[in-house]
């Protein structure tokens, strides 16, 4: 029976956040839980040890920390600290796994792979279907606030924020055309595809393409192509952000725009983009807290959330946000989110001004998006599910 839990902080700071956020409901639920601080490795890796007791001892992890092949995870004959320990590892991944092909042979015997995203779950059945799946676990939010001191429309002097980076597209361009011609008019035919088609899921588009355009395409030349691919991801991502940002910008709304890379946007009014320093998460949470509108641009999760959006319906922001199939089935347009269309920004802009000009169906809305929101989409959630699916399983 599982009595203990690892965790890892000090990496990447959203999924140290993240790994906190569930830690404190692991907690609660009774288990020990250790934190591996990935900024002293090797002094934690000797309280690990002391630590760890099979049988009795899980980790959950994000985005592979603990099992990508670290040097103070890895004995001379290349296993896995945790599967020599006989130690079950759940790992949350929270991109396309195609950004972690390099990870897979690293993976301990007893693996479970959790997606935030359909997208992705589709993905692992049909490349690496050797992998064992957890259940679909979208991203979730974190409150600042109960529902009763969740600050109110007089106490946000922000009316519109946007929490994440911004790298210019052209940014890119050395990437795309490293290889040559071809190659370049191959990349931006589907980055444009995408554009044309917001609504398109990343592995489907690829995939599409690469079997138009690609001759004698074997599906492990496929799996292996598909590594190469992720600089499209973060193309249309940051192209969108762009677009969002700047036809706001240009349309008389001032965007409150917290983290790196907005001063290199060009639009026509640059004055309507106010720069704020780059945060961290609780950060993000507390200006998310001091505006009426929050703004959301999907890092192109077609089957899934983003915890910006939960985050804004939490702390009491309206989040306005492209749609997902998931987010369609789960939130209801208008009361708990407002969605907009990538392709048709001119319905944001004027939704924007129209709710910045109703305050009651603004408090309408932001009380429904609370109580959506903390009825079934906080990391106590998630954790919950991680232990009554996966943890209360293992013998």
């Amino acid at each position: 029976m599982i009595k203990k839990l690892v965790l890892f902080t000090k990496g990447i700071e959203t999924l140290w956040f993240f790994s906190e956020q569930i830690g404190k409901t692991f907690e609660k639920l009774g288990y020990e839980v250790f934190y591996f601080d990935q900024c002293a490795e090797y002094d934690s890796f000797y309280k690990l040890l002391a630590f760890c007791e099979p049988k009795k001892t899980a980790v959950v992890s994000f985005n592979f920390d603990g099992c990508s092949g670290e040097d103070y995870m890895v004995d001379a004959n290349g296993v896995n600290f945790f599967e020599a320990r006989e130690i079950p590892f759940i790992n949350i991944v929270v991109d396309h796994p195609f950004y972690y092909h390099k990870f897979v042979p690293f993976l301990p015997k007893d693996y479970t792979q959790i997606s935030i995203d359909r997208e992705h779950e589709a993905y692992l059945r049909k490349f690496f279907p050797e992998i064992k799946r957890g259940p679909f676990l979208p991203l979730a939010g974190t409150s600042l606030w109960t529902e009763k001191t969740l600050p109110g429309w007089d106490e946000r002097p922000m009316d519109v924020v946007f929490t994440g980076n911004y790298e210019p597209p052209s940014d890119f361009e050395k990437v795309l055309t490293r290889n040559g011609d071809e190659y370049a008019k191959f990349y931006y035919d589907i980055i444009h595809d995408f554009i044309e088609h917001p609504h398109m899921c990343m592995s489907e588009g690829i995939i599409k393409h690469m079997r138009e355009e690609v001759v004698d395409l074997t599906e492990e030349g496929l799996k292996e192509c598909m590594p190469t691919m992720i600089v499209i991801d973060i193309y249309v991502r940051h192209y969108f952000r762009g677009e969002v940002i700047k036809h706001l910008a240009d349309h008389g709304v001032k965007v409150h725009c917290f983290g790196g890379g907005w001063d290199k946007l060009p639009c026509e009014h640059p004055e309507n983009i106010i720069n704020g320093k780059l945060q961290n998460s609780l950060s993000c949470l507390q200006m998310i807290s001091q505006a009426k509108i929050s703004l959301n641009v999907m890092p192109w999760f077609k089957e899934g959330a983003h915890d910006r959006v939960f985050n804004s319906m939490l702390n009491g922001a309206v989040c306005f946000t492209d749609w997902s199939r998931y987010m369609k089935e789960i939130l209801r347009d208008g009361e708990d989110v407002i969605f907009y269309e990538l392709n048709e920004l001119e319905g944001l802009s004027q939704g924007i001004k129209e709710l910045l000009g109703d305050r009651e169906r603004w408090e309408d809305i932001q009380k429904k998006a609370y109580q959506t929101a903390a009825a079934g989409h906080t990391w106590e959630h998630r954790a919950r599910r991680v232990h009554e699916e996966i943890l209360c399983k293992i013998p």
